[in-house]
C-alpha cells in the first residue's frame, strides 16, 4: 500500500469531506470526480499537506505526511495543478528538465541520461515541434502538456493531476490519458487525477474516488458506478417547463442527442410519442402511425407535421 487516508475529516473551517476513507497501491490508476465546491482540489492540497487535516491521518508509505519534509513529499509525489505559474522566458524543453532539480542544485548541468529522458517525454507527449518555443506562446492544451511532462521527469512514483485534461481536445486527451496508464502499469507509478467527465473512468481508471454529500466514496472503477444512478445515465438537462419528454429507446449518446434536439425545438407535451433507434434509423410512433427519420433534421420536420 502507498497512499492511505484514514478517518480523515477535510477542508477549512469546517469539513468538506468527513471520515473519508481510500487506500491506493502502485501501479494503480485513480479518477477523482464530483461537482464544483465538492473539495476535489482541498483534498488534492490536503494529500500534498498544503492544508491540514481537521482530523484523521493521511500517510505514504505508512508514513504520515504531517511528519515528512516538502522535499520529501515532493521526492513521493509529483504534481500538476490546473493553473500553474508560467515562468518566464523558459521554453518547453527548460520547463520540463525543471523536474530533474528536485535531485540536483538549481544549477546544476543534467546528466546525459536525464537529457536523453526529458527528449523521450517530449516525443511521449507529441511536443517536440514546440521543444523550443517560449512557454508563452504555446497553446493552452500544449502548455497543459509541458506542465504534465515536468511532473513526469521528476520520477516520482505517485503523480497528483488536478484537471489535467480542461484544456485539451481529443487527439491530446487521449495522449495525455494513455500515457498516464502506461506509466502506472510499465513503471509501477500510482496516478491520481481529477476530472468533471466521469466517463473517462470507465476506459482508463482503476479505482474512482467520488465525492457527494460531504463524502468520499471510494473503491474499485465499476462497482462505484453501478452504486450511483447519476454516474451511469446521461445528464439531461431540462431547460423548458412546457417540454415533456417522449419515450426514447435508444444508445445513451444517441438519446441524449435527440433528447437535446427536440426539447430546442419543441414546448410541448411529447409523451405520447415513442423514439426507438435501429440499424443507423429512427422509427416514430404515436399510437397511429409509424415513421423512419434517417437523420435529425427529418425528425424536426416530422414532429413539426404531427403537432
Amino acid at each position: 500500500m502507498h497512499l492511505q487516508i484514514n478517518q480523515a475529516n477535510i477542508g477549512y473551517d469546517k469539513s468538506l469531506i468527513s471520515n473519508a476513507n481510500a487506500d491506493l497501491n502502485l501501479g494503480e490508476v485513480c479518477l477523482i470526480i464530483g461537482n464544483n465546491g465538492v473539495g476535489k482540489t482541498t483534498l488534492i492540497k490536503s494529500i500534498l499537506h498544503q492544508i491540514p487535516l481537521l482530523s484523521g491521518e493521511i500517510s505514504i508509505n505508512h508514513k504520515n505526511i504531517k511528519n515528512l519534509s516538502v522535499k520529501e513529499i515532493a521526492e513521493q509525489i509529483a504534481v500538476v495543478f490546473s493553473k500553474s505559474v508560467i515562468p518566464q522566458n523558459y521554453t518547453v524543453e527548460d520547463l520540463i528538465s525543471l523536474g530533474k532539480y528536485i535531485y540536483y542544485p538549481f544549477y546544476f548541468e543534467l546528466k546525459k541520461e536525464d537529457r536523453k529522458e526529458v527528449s523521450h517525454i517530449i516525443g511521449e507527449l507529441d511536443l517536440v515541434q514546440y521543444k523550443n518555443t517560449l512557454l508563452k506562446n504555446l497553446s493552452d492544451g500544449n502548455l497543459q502538456k509541458a506542465f504534465i511532462g515536468r511532473a513526469l521527469t521528476q520520477n516520482s512514483p505517485f503523480i497528483i493531476l488536478d484537471e489535467p485534461t480542461t484544456h485539451l481536445d481529443e487527439k491530446n486527451k487521449l495522449i495525455i490519458l494513455k500515457t498516464l496508464r502506461k506509466l502506472a502499469k510499465e513503471q509501477n507509478k500510482l496516478i491520481l487525477f481529477s476530472s468533471h467527465d466521469w466517463r473517462l473512468a470507465k476506459e482508463f481508471a482503476d479505482k474512482i474516488w467520488y465525492i457527494k454529500d460531504n463524502h468520499l466514496y471510494a473503491g474499485i472503477v465499476e462497482d462505484v458506478l453501478l452504486q450511483h444512478e447519476e454516474l451511469t445515465n446521461v445528464s439531461l438537462f431540462h431547460i423548458n417547463n412546457q417540454f415533456v419528454p417522449p419515450k426514447i429507446s435508444a444508445p445513451e449518446l444517441h438519446k441524449e442527442m435527440l433528447y437535446s434536439l427536440l426539447q430546442k425545438n419543441f414546448q410541448k407535451d411529447l409523451s405520447s410519442l415513442h423514439f426507438e433507434f435501429q440499424n443507423n434509423f429512427w422509427l416514430i410512433s404515436n399510437g397511429f402511425s409509424k415513421h423512419e427519420c434517417e437523420s435529425f433534421e427529418e425528425i424536426v420536420n416530422l414532429v413539426k407535421t404531427i403537432y
